[in-house]
């Protein structure tokens, strides 16, 4: 996955209008224009790197001449202590963009250090670990990215991606067979069809019908070593269904589901719940 330059400067200028507002007043009241600025990011806890190149083009928004000297490149593990980058320009521009690109280097790194515990976790077996649409609004492409960075996989960025038939979509539908036939009449056939279940009765009625990915959400390592079985059972020779796992996943209990059968396990408490990684930017004359 590859960051879209233009989406991200959109994003860095809503970003930098929030955080600026009418201009650092403090910044303006204590230096003149001219002073000088060297910075030091450094990793102050164990962590894979992402949102390195972002955070450069927050700089880049006030002078593209401001360069960062890197020493790790994203999807890096950084041990703590170590220095991440240096980078030298106008004290003015360096305070201003200080805590945007700090807040998404954070974040980002947060979320990639996460996302490569639980893919380390479930090593050696056949399942991946893959992101959710829980993220924060505004910042659904940044956290996808750093998903990627950290090893997993990206699920759907959005409601165009793919058919997902959760829940709600069910009983507004009056059942599985009713959604899963309109689904197919309807949409386009280049998209797959994913249908929620949560008991081994919905499994058999999705698979049955016809459905490309059947998730089992929230059920217990039993639950979903039954449903694997009977997916297997029934499907078509030949076609295989893939089957995801969702719901509360922790790393001392991921590997168990993947061993379970598995062959995507989504981890929403990558994106929705993330606690940012350890940085910080220290300047200097």
């Amino acid at each position: 996955m590859r960051l879209d330059p233009i989406a991200i400067e959109n994003l860095i200028s809503q970003f930098l209008a929030e955080d600026l507002g009418r201009g650092d007043v403090t910044t303006d009241a204590i230096l003149t224009q001219d002073v000088k600025a060297r910075g030091r990011f450094l990793a102050k806890q164990d962590l894979t790197l992402a949102g390195l190149e972002v955070a450069e083009m927050v700089f880049q928004w006030f002078d593209p001449e401001i360069q960062i000297q890197t020493f790790y490149l994203d999807g890096d593990t950084v041990p703590a202590g170590k220095e991440i980058a240096r980078i030298v320009g106008p004290a003015h521009m360096l305070l201003a963009g200080e805590r945007v690109a700090l807040n998404l280097l954070q974040r980002m790194s947060g979320i990639a250090t996460l996302t490569r515990a639980f893919v380390q976790a479930i090593e050696g077996t056949e399942a991946v670990i893959a992101d959710t649409r829980k993220t924060a609004p505004g910042l659904r492409l940044l956290d996808k990215y750093a998903v990627h960075v950290g090893g997993g996989h990206n699920h759907r960025f959005g409601l165009d991606d793919g058919i997902l038939i959760k829940d709600n979509h069910i009983a507004l539908a009056g059942g599985i067979e009713p959604a899963l036939r309109r689904a197919k009449k309807n949409a386009s056939h280049l998209l797959k069809i994913e249908v929620e279940v949560s008991t081994l009765d919905q499994a058999r009625e999705a698979v049955s019908e016809g459905a490309d990915v059947i998730l089992l959400d929230n059920m217990t390592v039993d639950q979903v070593r039954e449903c694997v079985a009977l997916v297997r059972e029934l499907e078509p020779p030949g076609r295989q269904t893939l089957i995801e796992v969702s719901g509360n996943m922790a790393l001392d209990t991921v590997r168990a589901y993947a061993e379970a059968g598995a062959n995507l396990i989504s981890v929403g408490a990558l994106t929705h719940s993330v606690k940012a990684a350890d940085i910080s930017l220290k300047l200097s004359p």
